[in-house]
């Protein structure tokens, strides 16, 4: 029988980040490659659970993650190069 999940080591662990789905930061607290299927065929999937402010955890897709400093930085970059009127 094949076990369910798996941890994942990753480079942002235990550092902040941002859910690019829903703006929340938070703390990456671990990736796990987890298999989400509720029927027979396995459905594998790599997940990041994410402790925001208030304790409360959620999980987003992997690839949702950036660094909680990147957009700002991002959008800083774009905002000199093309100044609001």
């Amino acid at each position: 029988m094949n076990d369910q999940y798996e941890h994942v080591p990753h480079r942002l662990l235990h550092r902040r980040v941002r859910d690019i789905a829903s703006g929340t930061e938070g703390e990456l607290m671990a990736v796990v490659h987890e298999n989400v299927s509720g029927t027979g065929a396995d459905r594998w999937v790599r997940l990041a659970y994410i402790r925001d402010p208030s304790g409360l955890e959620f999980t987003t897709a992997l690839g949702n993650i950036v660094p909680a400093d990147y957009i700002d930085t991002l959008e800083a970059t774009l905002n000199r190069r093309w100044p609001q009127n």
